[in-house]
């Protein structure tokens, strides 16, 4: 065997694709009746506006900060501003009292959802020494239930977090409504590629390609495997010979791969990059039945490799025409969490696990070992032969997120948070995980079943339900939880 380095590594060697930074619109505001009574409470107030905004801006993000709001004609101007500034997320800064006339134009108009925060100074009062004008400052509280009862009369969904300024706690709670607005930003600008045609017979994966764009906002690309195989044949002898050389930096190779099947499969690897960058793509799902061996069912066949390299660069690829499942692993991938392709395998009723995985591409950075290349000379329900990925996830929490849809075409994020945990596993060619839920493994698939996910889903490392609850709150759809 090749030893390949540990996937810590793997970054190092295949650089993230860059994206649009996920963008925070950001306004303050209070009651400007105040400020001549009280002539020390607006500077103070303006303090800990810059606290949150340099907060938000150490979030991978990009803070559209409109300032601060005193009136209704100053939050009709900074509805203008965010309204035109394209925002993931708007973040309503209530630092004392305030007229709900205030803020909802900021909602009605920039068509972007909102988190209102109200971050008090400190953890509590000093009674003995405040005035009216020192009390004020702790006042942020007192106009959250009018603007929730505004918001909801106006038929905006309202989400609030209430704390003290430099409450880590409530910073958290912050910080998972962005991780939220990440997603969002990643599924809103997505470009999913969609190559080849539906594996005959699933009907579950099949999708309206028109229901991404009117739920999320994104774009399918239909593509061609001709696409592909025009790619194929520019690729050099030097530049497959350098893919090979990353391939065995990256992965074990296993004795059973054949240097000609290894060769056609970081061919197309180098082809697949070309094709990701000239299409502008952020995922990809593909299948081809072919026939006999020809070109291209070969070049099917050859994708494993390239697609696990192109997922943990940030490109997430899924096997079998799914592109509900890459559209959940870009989502996962957006929280940080990975997000490899996965269906159910089998149940083991002894150990009380669910064991997951799939053949095809994987996502190489949440590898439990260094993962490794294996041969096949069959694939499973598929024609042709070739190199494929196997390795276990890393042992600990994992998050699955799957993309559910309903009898009149509406989409819901459906997770379920499950330990995966040592044991014995096949060694075929697959990604393969042993999942304890911490109930019958029966049950469980009854359970995660009902819910109305497809047969295959984004498995990520971490516990992310919350994340995923969030996110589906701004995205306008349902979150189901097993």
């Amino acid at each position: 065997m090749t030893t390949a380095e540990h996937p810590t590594s793997v970054a190092k060697l295949l650089p993230p694709v860059r994206r649009r930074r996920t963008r925070i619109g950001l306004v303050a505001g209070g009651l400007g009746t105040y400020w001549p009574q009280f002539p020390g409470l607006l500077p103070q107030l303006r303090e800990s506006a810059r606290y949150v905004a340099e907060r938000l801006g150490g979030m991978d993000t990009e803070v559209t900060d409109v300032g601060f709001i005193s009136d209704a004609e100053e939050g009709a101007a900074a509805a203008e501003e965010l309204r035109k500034a394209d925002c993931d997320l708007i973040v309503l800064f209530l630092t004392t009292y305030l007229t709900s006339s205030m803020v909802l134009p900021i909602a009605r108009r920039s068509h972007t959802p909102v988190l209102v925060i109200d971050l008090q100074p400190s953890e509590r009062m000093d009674h003995a020494s405040f005035d009216t004008g020192a009390w004020l400052a702790y006042c942020g509280q007192c106009p959250v239930p009018e603007v929730g009862n505004v918001f909801r009369r106006a038929g905006i969904p309202f989400r609030s977090v209430s704390g003290w300024l430099r409450q880590e706690t409530a910073w958290r709670r912050i910080e998972q409504w962005i991780r939220a607005a990440h997603v969002r930003a990643a599924l809103r600008h997505a470009r999913h590629g969609l190559m080849g045609h539906l594996y005959p017979g699933m009907l579950d994966v099949s999708t309206d390609l028109t229901l991404l764009p009117t739920t999320f906002g994104s774009h399918v690309e239909v593509l061609e495997f001709d696409d592909l195989r025009h790619r194929v044949e520019q690729v050099t002898e030097a530049e497959t010979r350098d893919r090979m050389q990353l391939a065995r930096q990256v992965f074990t190779l296993d004795d059973s791969v054949a240097d000609e099947d290894f060769a056609w499969g970081s061919t197309v690897s180098v082809a697949l990059d070309r094709l990701v960058e000239d299409f502008g793509l952020d995922t990809l799902a593909y299948y081809h039945r072919g026939l006999d061996g020809e070109l291209h069912e070969r070049l099917g066949a050859g994708m494993i490799l390239g697609a696990s390299l192109l997922t943990a660069r940030g490109v997430p690829a899924a096997g079998e025409y799914e592109l509900r499942t890459s559209v959940a692993q870009l989502a996962s991938q957006s929280v940080g969490a990975g997000g490899s392709f996965t269906e159910i395998q089998a149940l083991n009723f002894e150990d009380g696990v669910v064991e997951m995985g799939h053949d095809g591409p994987a996502h190489l950075a949440v590898s439990a070992r260094d993962p490794l290349l294996r041969g096949l000379g069959v694939y499973h329900g598929k024609r042709g032969w070739g190199v494929s990925v196997e390795f276990d996830v890393q042992h600990g929490p994992v998050t699955l997120l799957g993309l559910g849809q309903d009898a009149d075409g509406s989409l819901s994020f459906v997770t379920s948070e499950g330990t995966v945990v040592p044991g014995p596993l096949l060694e075929i060619g697959n990604t393969t995980s042993r999942v304890e839920f911490g109930r019958d493994p029966g049950e469980w698939v009854d359970a995660w079943s009902a819910t109305g996910v497809g047969h295959h889903w984004s498995l990520a490392v971490g516990r992310h339900a919350a994340d995923f609850r969030a996110a589906a709150s701004l995205l306008g759809i349902d979150h189901r939880e097993v």
